[in-house]
């Protein structure tokens, strides 16, 4: 897979689009279909069927309820035809700036297909631009003169994730990894009953392993997550030497306030190794341009999707 954090969004959207599961078929495609069942069950939009005499067409714009940044847009055309067709003519793009009363683009066709998939669209697009619009605010609340990227995490809706994710790179953010499939992260559970004393030689001698059992799938990075400095001691002393198939890529430092992560910034560029660090844990608005000025390379905050709110669209005919 391409490194996603270097994709321009339409790439990114294409890529994420595509990645396919068990059994034939696309995460998103599942999605989509599961979004159309949900809607028209059985059958089918009762409603229109009713008010819509049989061929009419119609045009209708979406139109923004509140300001934010868009995400989803890019989705529209594929959920279209799965509703019955239709045509998408955007007039903004993913990662815009929004507000009120604006209009995002025209979907046309025929009224049962365009009724059909308006509440779908609406809700994808509502959810992925909350997620944008808050990553956005973080990005914004780091301020200048950091080094940090801010990733996303796992904390995802089921079924949403590389939705979400896009979501998350269309207000600034990056990818962090997909899943438990492309990269390897040994948290807590993972290290239990391992000592400080130990910890070193037992993560690069996993990080070795990692790396022989998946040379076929080329995972992304190997990374470790510790909470407290002495354990971090431990891997850079393993480190220290390390063959180039037993390094660690990225230490996560899980809950460590700045000066702490400044500490842990200053034990790495001492050590000379070019371990990445990740802060992760108390990541707020109020708190990011502290956690940001220790120094660290990442700060990763699960809030940028359980913590979105929703941005408000509509679909208003045009007559």
């Amino acid at each position: 897979m391409q490194d996603l954090n270097k994709l321009s969004l339409p790439e990114l959207y294409r890529e994420l689009a595509s990645l396919r599961v068990a059994g034939g078929g696309t995460l998103v495609r599942r999605l989509f279909e599961l979004a159309r069942d949900e809607d028209l069950g059985e059958q089918g939009d009762v409603t229109t069927l009713v008010f819509a005499k049989p061929g009419s067409r119609c045009a209708c714009d979406i139109v923004a309820r509140g300001d934010g940044v868009v995400a989803g847009l890019e989705m529209i055309p594929e959920v279209l035809s799965l509703m019955g067709g239709g045509t998408f003519r955007a007039s903004a793009h993913d990662g815009d700036r929004i507000k009120p009363g604006q209009s995002l683009g025209r979907l046309e066709g025929e009224s049962h297909a365009i009724l059909a998939a308006e509440r779908s669209i609406l809700n994808l697009l509502g959810r992925l631009s909350g997620v944008a619009t808050r990553t956005a605010r973080f990005v914004g609340a780091m301020g200048s003169g950091v080094r940090a990227g801010l990733f996303d995490t796992r904390k995802t809706t089921p079924g949403l994730r590389v939705l979400e994710k896009y979501a998350v790179r269309c207000g600034g953010g990056m990818c962090h990894r997909l899943g438990l499939h492309d990269a390897v992260l040994l948290k807590d559970n993972h290290l239990a009953g391992v000592s400080d004393a130990d910890l070193g030689r037992f993560v690069t001698e996993a990080a070795a392993r990692a790396r022989e059992a998946c040379a076929a799938c080329a995972i992304s990075f190997f990374e470790v997550e510790v909470d407290r400095l002495e354990q971090f001691e431990s891997i850079l002393a393993a480190q220290r030497g390390a063959a180039t198939a037993a390094k660690v890529d990225i230490v996560l430092l899980d809950n460590m306030g700045p000066e702490l992560l400044a500490k842990a910034v200053a034990m790495r560029d001492r050590s000379g190794l070019s371990i990445e660090l990740e802060a992760s844990g108390g990541v707020r608005e109020e708190t990011i341009r502290a956690i940001a000025l220790s120094g660290v390379d990442r700060i990763s905050a699960g809030t940028l999707t359980h913590g979105a709110t929703w941005v408000d669209f509509g679909l208003d005919a045009v007559t």
